[in-house]
């Protein structure tokens, strides 16, 4: 065997000992990381970044934290808050039978949608209302007889009724929220961005925090921060008050002395590492995140702890009534956070796919409406009463509509009586902090087909969103990140005071 002199050059590609060692320690730091808060699959997908941004508004802000409510499926915009008598009118006939154009011949109709499953949704059979509807407040807004505390409500909301997607699949459901088509780039969500770009009102609680329950994985995309890097994602927080923080619970085993420690040895091999590789973004959102993670477990289970409230406020949420409770409690809890300093909680407020009503849009709707109805009526009353109105947004949305015409693919046995995927024009609404009372912004054609007035593509709600909480979107960049000019959205102007 010829002897090998030893050198004092790295082998094994290049890595020397001691970042090998560090690297050991950093894997081990991750794995327990990933474990804590239950990040794994998407800690590892995340990209590198810039150095943060200067934290703070660029300009003055008209709201400190956003509420984002979601209703996965895609509720109908004519069953709910745009309400198109002409339906009734023309009920069981053809678009060509009525004196309205063609809306399949309208160029929009192209524009507007791509499909990544090829079906053909150009159904042609007008559906009637399935719902009465009238008019409320002093603004006279009309809405469905499905909500009738929202409807008490009507003056402080700002509709918009001219929305408009690209996907007519269900992938339109992280469309909104990211704002890129299922086979396009994608991008952070919105509230990764707010939080990047703005940083934190709490040191002991996230910037981003997801609320909700779901059983298809996708859903995760709706907090993704993409090449933002895992420090942005947003964190799930459990409603469950044995278990409020998933993940992250101390052992009933180890003392709080004894987690102290172990966080503080854990912070010094991260510290070490940190100094080995000074410009990775993931091991500084590691080192954030579980310094963040220790806070959480005494901060947390005092935020999601629904028996500080009175009995008056758990009832104006519906939580004492079996139909609503769920949906109550997630909306309560999100007050709770954007009242101690949260920025923006994303409320996952129905199952997944919940208002896909391709059959009984009837049946499926008007339970539906019953569930939510009540508690986001009373999250809007509660945030008035504390004096929460003008430092906090509500968005109140979608993925897209249902179409004016009633679905008639699949089986021949069954009775027609639900409506399609729609990308076309469908409703959101906006309530509190610098936005306009009694409101409507936009329409849709006499149909409810096309959005034919000031219409809105789904980014337009993100810009909205920065421009209240003083954000320049076009300054929310990273170099070598290169993004369209629809990616950045334009502010609904109209509905800001």
């Amino acid at each position: 065997m010829k002897y090998r002199p030893t050198t004092n050059f790295p082998q094994c590609n290049q890595i020397h000992r001691r970042s090998f060692l560090a690297d050991l320690g950093f894997g081990v730091t991750g794995m327990a990381l990933s474990t804590l808060l239950g990040q794994e699959n998407l800690t590892q997908a995340a990209g590198t970044q810039s150095s943060d941004p200067t934290k703070g508004p660029h300009f003055t802000p008209k709201a400190k934290s956003v509420i984002w409510v979601f209703l996965s499926g895609g509720y109908s915009q004519m069953e709910t808050f745009d309400p198109k008598p002409e339906l009734n009118k023309y009920g069981g006939k053809t678009f060509s039978d009525t004196i309205y154009p063609d809306p399949f011949k309208d160029p929009r109709y192209r524009e507007r949608a791509r499909s990544v499953v090829m079906v053909k949704r150009e159904h042609s059979k007008i559906m009637p209302m399935q719902v009465g509807f009238k008019k409320h407040g002093e603004s006279g807004i009309e809405i469905t007889d499905w909500w009738p505390h929202l409807a008490t409500c009507v003056d402080d909301i700002s509709f918009v009724r001219s929305m408009y997607t690209t996907d007519n699949d269900h992938a339109a459901e992280f469309q909104i929220h990211h704002g890129r088509h299922k086979l396009d780039q994608k991008q952070p969500v919105v509230g990764s961005w707010l939080s990047y770009g703005l940083g934190s009102l709490n040191k002991n609680l996230p910037e981003y925090v997801f609320l909700g329950s779901y059983t298809d994985s996708r859903v995760k995309e709706n907090f993704n921060p993409n090449y933002l890097g895992p420090k942005y994602m947003g964190v799930e927080l459990s409603l469950d008050p044995k278990n409020p923080l998933p993940f992250g619970a101390r052992p009933r085993t180890i003392l709080e002395q004894e987690q102290a420690n172990q966080y503080a040895f854990i912070n010094e091999l991260n510290q070490l590492s940190a100094v080995e590789y000074p410009s990775d973004e993931k091991l500084r959102a590691r080192i954030n995140s579980y310094e963040l993670a220790y806070r959480m477990q005494s901060s947390v289970p005092e935020v999601l702890d629904m028996t500080e409230e009175t009995k008056e406020t758990q009832s104006l949420y519906g939580i004492d009534d079996k139909e609503t409770a769920v949906y109550g409690r997630r909306l309560l809890a999100a007050r709770r956070l954007a009242e101690r300093g949260v920025r923006y909680t994303q409320v996952y407020l129905s199952g997944y796919g919940e208002w896909d009503s391709h059959q009984k849009l009837k049946e499926n709707h008007k339970r539906s409406c019953k569930r939510v109805d009540k508690p986001i009526a009373g999250l809007l009353k509660d945030l008035k009463r504390r004096g929460m109105w003008n430092d906090t947004v509500v968005v109140f949305c979608t993925e897209f509509g249902r179409t004016p015409a009633v679905e008639v693919r699949g089986s021949s046995t069954k009775m027609p009586s639900g409506r399609d995927h729609h990308p076309h024009g469908f409703t959101v609404w906006f309530a509190g902090a610098g936005i306009k009372q009694g409101h409507v912004h936009g329409a849709t054609d006499e149909l409810g087909f096309h959005a034919v007035e000031s219409p809105h593509y789904v980014t337009d709600i993100h810009a909205t969103l920065y421009r209240l909480l003083g954000l320049d979107q076009h300054r929310l960049d990273i170099p070598g990140r290169k993004r369209l000019e629809i990616d950045y959205g334009k502010p609904i102007l109209d509905i800001i005071t």
